[in-house]
């Protein structure tokens, strides 16, 4: 049992590394030797959990998402209204990207590299399948503005990722208020005009 906890803390050590290095560093910096170093492992223990860096990353990303996708709909009820079940999943994306804003960074820049695999990004995708459907009913009840999911997401979601960094770098702090009034505009910009 000691061996296999062992086992499981070096490949949480090697994800941890990776979001680390990727945030600060970018992909393409960060090598798996400094993976490895970080992780307090030697290079050849990666080789026992990941086939390569493109499956390290791969791999990363998708456990990442499944993460913040249980978070975001851990509250979600597809009863609820087209409305209040966007805001409670939108509010608790909101609240994953600030208090988890290593792992939300890290997202974000996995949705703007050609560094994830289509597999791995189709797996992704999959993970967000109760929003995609809460759309989807939206569109269908004439609440929600027929665009495709690439679009809602940019609208609405995407902002989000701003908003992180921007607090990351002190340039705002989002309170209760300022999160409202982002919600009212994500919202504004997908509904149907009364």
């Amino acid at each position: 049992m000691a061996a296999l906890q062992k086992s499981i803390d070096k490949r949480n050590a090697l994800i941890n590394a990776t979001i680390k290095l990727v945030n600060n560093n970018g992909f393409h910096a960060t090598p798996m030797s400094k993976i490895a170093k970080m992780a307090c492992v030697s290079p050849a223990t990666i080789y026992l959990y990941f086939e390569n860096k493109q499956d390290l990353v791969n791999r990363t990303y998708v456990e990442v998402k499944a993460n913040y996708t249980a978070y975001a709909f851990a509250t979600y009820d597809e009863k609820m209204t087209v409305k209040d079940g966007f805001e409670v999943i939108w509010k608790r994306i909101a609240e994953f990207k600030l208090k988890e804003s290593a792992n939300a960074m890290f997202l974000a820049q996995c949705d703007n590299t050609p560094m994830i695999d289509e597999a791995s990004r189709q797996e992704g995708i999959k993970h967000l399948q109760p929003l995609l459907d809460l759309w989807k009913r939206g569109i269908s009840e004439g609440v929600i503005k027929p665009m495709c999911d690439y679009m809602l997401y940019a609208y609405t979601i995407n902002p989000l990722s701003f908003l992180m960094i921007a607090e990351n770098r002190g340039s705002i702090l989002l309170n209760e208020e300022q999160l409202t009034q982002a919600f009212n505009a994500a919202w504004s910009s997908i509904k149907v005009c009364d």
